[in-house]
C-alpha cells in the first residue's frame, strides 16, 4: 500500500494500535455528548446524519477517486468506492446508513447517559455473537461471563423504559435504536476482518455507498416535503459544525482509527477496549448537558465496564501467549 494510504505508519504495530484506540475513545466520547446535544437545536435526526455522510464526503470521495486510479485497483460505484461492490455495500449499509440513522435517531427519545451505555456498551455483545456466526470465534467461559454481564448492565438501563413502552413515555424508543445502532457497527467491525480491508478503504467505501444512496434519496424526499427537515431553518454554523465534526471528526478520523484499532487488535479485542466510552461519555454528561447520574445508570455502567474489561483481561492474556503476527488493515 502506497505511504499516503497507510495511517500511523512511522509507528511500531503496538504503538499504532494504542493510538488508534485513544483516538476512537476520546471522538466516541465526543460524539455522544454532542450528537445528544444536537437534538435540541433544530435539526432532525435524518438532517444530522445527511450532514454526517455529506461532510465525510467532500473528504473522502476524491480520496476514493485517487486510489482506484492505480493500475489493478479494486473499484465500485464508478470509481469512487476502493472495493468492490459486495463489500461496499454490506459495509455501506451496515457501517455507514443504518448506523447513522438508528443512532442520530435514538439521541431524540433518550439521554446521554442511555447512549453511553447502550451502544458502546452493548457493542462487544454483538460484536462476539456475530463472530462466532461469521467468522467461527469460539467463546471462552470468560468471555461468556463478561458479556452476562454487559447484557445485566444494558437491562437495568433499558429495562425499565421498556417496561413502561405502554405508559406513554418515549425513552425506550431511544433505547432499542441505540441498541440497533451498536448493532450495525457490531456487523461493520465483523464483516471488515471477513472482506480484509484496510482502515481507510473501508472508511471511504461505507461513504462513497452512503453518499450514492442515502444523500439523493434523502435530498429528494426532503424538497418533495416527505419528510421533516430542519435544514432550511438552520444556520450555515450550525450545518458546517454538523459536517466538520460528525463528518469529517466521527467518520474520517474516528472511522480510520476504529477501523486500524479492529486491524491490530481483532473485532472482539477492539470493541472491549471501548470500555472507557461509557463511563467518559456518563460523565461528560452529566458535567456539559446537566443531565442526572442516578443510581441504577452507575449500576448498569459499572456491570458494562466490568464486562468489557473482564473480556479484555481475557484476550491480553490470551495475545501474551500467542508471539505477535504482523496484521494489514482488518485481516487479524
Amino acid at each position: 500500500m502506497p505511504a499516503a494510504d497507510r495511517p500511523f505508519l512511522r509507528l511500531s504495530p503496538r504503538a499504532a494500535g494504542l493510538a488508534a484506540a485513544l483516538v476512537t475513545v476520546l471522538v466516541w466520547t465526543a460524539f455522544i455528548v454532542i450528537a445528544r446535544a444536537s437534538a435540541g437545536h433544530g435539526l432532525m435526526p435524518l438532517d444530522i446524519a445527511f450532514l454526517r455522510i455529506l461532510g465525510a464526503a467532500v473528504v473522502l470521495l476524491p480520496w476514493g477517486w485517487r486510489l482506484t486510479r492505480a493500475p489493478g485497483s479494486a473499484r465500485s460505484l464508478g470509481g469512487l468506492s476502493p472495493l468492490p461492490l459486495g463489500p461496499t455495500a454490506a459495509l455501506g449499509v451496515f457501517g455507514g446508513v443504518a448506523y447513522a440513522m438508528l443512532a442520530y435517531a435514538g439521541f431524540f427519545f433518550a439521554p446521554a447517559a442511555h447512549a453511553s451505555v447502550l451502544m458502546p456498551g452493548s457493542l462487544p455483545l454483538w460484536t462476539a455473537l456475530l463472530a462466532v456466526a461469521l467468522l467461527g470465534d469460539r467463546l471462552t467461559p470468560r468471555r461468556i461471563a463478561g458479556l452476562v454481564l454487559i447484557v445485566a448492565g444494558d437491562l437495568i438501563v433499558g429495562g425499565s423504559s421498556l417496561l413502561h413502552a405502554f405508559d406513554g413515555g418515549e425513552l425506550w424508543k431511544g433505547d432499542l435504536l441505540f441498541m440497533g445502532a451498536a448493532f450495525c457497527w457490531g456487523t461493520y467491525a465483523v464483516l471488515c476482518r471477513r472482506h480484509r480491508v484496510d482502515a481507510v478503504r473501508a472508511t471511504i467505501a461505507i461513504i462513497a455507498f452512503a453518499a450514492l444512496s442515502f444523500l439523493p434519496a434523502y435530498a429528494l424526499l426532503v424538497l418533495a416535503g416527505a419528510v421533516p427537515s430542519g435544514l432550511g431553518q438552520a444556520s450555515w454554523g450550525l450545518i458546517l459544525f454538523q459536517m466538520a465534526f460528525q463528518g469529517g471528526g466521527s467518520v474520517v478520523v474516528s472511522g480510520i482509527a476504529f477501523t486500524a484499532m479492529v486491524g491490530h487488535f481483532g473485532p472482539v479485542r477492539s470493541t472491549m477496549i471501548t470500555a472507557l466510552v461509557p463511563g467518559l461519555s456518563a460523565l461528560s454528561a452529566v458535567f456539559f448537558l446537566n443531565e442526572p447520574l442516578h443510581a441504577g445508570l452507575l449500576a448498569g455502567l459499572a456491570l458494562v465496564t466490568g464486562g468489557i474489561l473482564l473480556g479484555v483481561q481475557r484476550q491480553a492474556a490470551a495475545a501474551a501467549a500467542v508471539p505477535p503476527a504482523t496484521t494489514k488493515g482488518c485481516n487479524a
